[in-house]
């Protein structure tokens, strides 16, 4: 069964500073049908103008993954970290018992494009952590590439949950049948270009449910970017 979340669907928050779109309920944005899905919480769209950011703020048990679109992002921490995320880069925070950051588009008149994602961990009260890693030469393959897992496997970033996190970020059209069991939960979500889920046409923005299927057809067309999730 699949379930198309359209673009314009989403919840809306506009502070000026900050312009958000939000999948599922989040702040103040509330859908009871949309509270996330399976063990993923949050898919944040943001565009944050040159010069400002979120101030420093804290979180915990959560997995927050941070994908910059256009632009960059600087990240700094309560753990020591200071790091600028750019396209083709993946990062990971692992808030567990606690972890306080800030997030700032640098860039004087530049927007920063990016996806904030939380995905629910497996356990709650792990000590924090962070990882951040750049696929862009992978990406340049047109295909789908795992850039996070539960354990790391093939070269991506580690989370504390069982769930496999895929990039395509396609200089070429394609196509993939992507195996998974009946019992997993699948997200594909959009975030440029055309990209066809079974029979169901997906545009920027729009995100897809998937439940109950042992392989899922996925086509794109050229300079499409999107993601899959696979998870429990």
């Amino acid at each position: 069964m699949i379930q198309v979340r359209k673009s314009n669907e989403r919840g809306l928050a506009q502070h000026g500073w900050l312009n958000s779109k939000h999948t599922f309920s989040f702040a103040e944005y509330y859908d009871e049908n949309f509270m996330g899905y399976g063990p993923l919480r949050v898919i944040n769209e943001d565009r944050i103008q040159g010069g400002t950011g979120f101030d420093t703020h804290p979180h915990r048990d959560m997995e927050i993954i941070s994908y910059v679109i256009d632009g960059e992002l600087a990240h700094k921490d309560s753990m020591g970290n200071v790091a600028v995320i750019k396209p083709g880069e993946v990062q990971r925070m692992s808030a567990g018992t606690g972890v306080r950051h800030s997030e700032y588009n640098n860039i004087p008149g530049k927007e920063t494009h990016f996806l904030q994602i939380w995905i629910k961990p497996d356990k709650i009260g792990v000590e924090p952590g962070y990882a951040q890693k750049n696929f862009a030469d992978s990406f340049g393959c047109s295909d789908l590439i795992l850039v996070a897992s539960h354990k790391g496997r093939g070269g991506s970033i580690t989370l504390n949950q069982d769930v496999d996190m895929y990039v395509a970020k396609a200089q070429d059209a394609g196509e993939k049948n992507h195996k998974t069991y009946p019992h997993r939960h699948l997200w594909v979500q959009v975030i440029k270009g055309d990209v066809q889920v079974d029979s169901n046409s997906l545009t920027a923005g729009d995100g897809a449910a998937i439940t109950d299927v042992e392989a899922l057809k996925l086509s794109w067309g050229k300079g499409a970017e999107f993601i899959l999730f696979d998870m429990p």
